[in-house]
């Protein structure tokens, strides 16, 4: 998988892209650490600032195409730029406000914002442009990576932060790290990205767009994504909900949250070799069905530390992993020519069912006093979307011809 990544030029842009996505994702995906101590700091209550997240969770999927459609135009440099200020000025600002709307301003929009503009359809999309094509699979699964690193330290270092210094110091250093990934972001771009030919057929971005709503096999991609999307967001805004209500400490969430973060990075690599060797539909679909499982099992299993960490590690596997599938298969759709802003797109469903899981999940604990209605809601997504998968109409991977002894 890495012989393709050997080339310095290669490794170099490959390594940027997953460094600024590292910071990106690993703020984002800290979050749901700050619903306790800013209920209790704030008394605006678990249901509001679940609100404001689940504003953020969609906020993020749709400013993907618009900064991808913006970066297939003028470029990624100013896009990664604007995003990473955008994102140090939400967490800086977060603090100041009083009132739900406020924190759905800051803490849901702008944060979210500047997380989403410097996040997978631009960085992979400009990775996508500056490298050869056997390097791109491989390429993603690093970048992605990069993402999960940035859930595996910035969780505990978020934990220990709010413990240290509170959840406002906690921000605040959060939009000091924002705006100290700027140099990464000249690093990516120094490289001027491949020329594309007017291809005969290529009628233009709006063409582009039209043409993918109307093909089955990218709708039936996006509704396995909206699942994906539920779930993620379900998961990482709520779980140190779950587990202060099974009576355990709130270090247990934050490790969970890392060690998904871990094993993500195995995962996400393992599925950039896989996209290699196997159509990225069925992996997907083995992916979607796999988290079915795991929820099922970790239903009936006792709720304790332990069950959290092994819960952890087998969803972690799966969990951004979908990404180098899900853009492999726009790109073999449609080309990398508009794939910021197509891939953005698809970003879009997926953060629909963020918005739902992060939203219904603070409605359930509140009108319920659990979320055993949300687990099996879960279930019930995953399964489907492991089989809407399958239906999609994606070439056959092409094998390279075995060299000559």
């Amino acid at each position: 998988m890495f012989r393709t990544l050997q080339n310095p030029a290669v490794l170099f842009v490959t390594l940027a892209a997953a460094g600024i996505l590292m910071v990106t994702m690993g703020i984002r995906q800290s979050f749901g650490l700050f619903i306790s101590p800013m209920d209790m700091s704030t008394g605006l209550g678990v249901a509001t600032i679940s609100f404001a997240l689940a504003v953020g969770q969609f906020a993020w999927g749709a400013i993907q195409p618009v900064a991808g459609a913006v970066a297939d135009r003028y470029g990624p440099r100013p896009v990664l730029v604007a995003a990473l200020l955008v994102l140090a000025v939400g967490c800086a600002v977060t603090p100041f406000v009083h009132s739900g709307f406020g924190l759905a301003l800051t803490f849901g929009l702008l944060a979210s914002i500047g997380s989403g503009a410097g996040s997978f359809s631009v960085l992979i999309g400009a990775a996508a442009q500056r490298l050869p094509l056997e390097s791109r699979g491989a390429a993603s699964g690093v970048i992605n990576a990069g993402g999960s690193f940035g859930q595996f330290i910035f969780a505990p270092i978020n934990q220990k932060l709010i413990q240290g210094i509170g959840w406002v110091g906690s921000l605040w250093a959060m939009a000091i790290v924002a705006l100290a990934t700027l140099p990464l972001v000249f690093k990516l771009t120094d490289k001027p990205a491949a020329p594309h030919p007017q291809a005969e057929g290529d009628n233009g971005l709006r063409h582009a767009v039209v043409t993918a709503l109307k093909n089955p096999s990218y709708l039936l991609l996006h509704a396995g994504f909206f699942t994906c999307g539920f779930h993620i967001a379900f998961l990482v805004t709520h779980l140190p909900g779950e587990v202060n209500l099974c009576g355990l400490p709130p270090s247990v969430a934050s490790w969970s949250l890392a060690i998904i973060g871990l094993f993500n990075i195995f995962g996400s690599l393992y599925a950039g070799a896989c996209i290699a060797k196997y159509r990225s539909k069925h992996v997907l679909a083995v992916m979607y069905a796999s988290r079915a499982v795991l929820v099922a099992l970790y239903l009936v299993a006792p709720r304790t530390d332990l069950t959290f960490y092994l819960f952890a590690a087998g969803l972690g596997f799966t969990w951004l992993a979908t990404v180098p599938p899900t853009a492999a298969i726009v790109g073999k759709l449609f080309g990398t020519r508009y794939l910021g802003t197509l891939f953005g797109l698809t970003l879009l469903s997926h953060q629909i069912g963020g918005f739902l899981g992060a939203w219904l999940g603070g409605v359930a604990i509140v009108e319920y006093g659990d979320f055993s209605w949300m687990w099996y809601a879960d279930i019930a997504l995953a399964a489907a979307a492991a089989l809407v998968n399958l239906p999609i109409r994606e070439a056959a991977v092409v094998r390279p011809a075995a060299q000559p002894a």
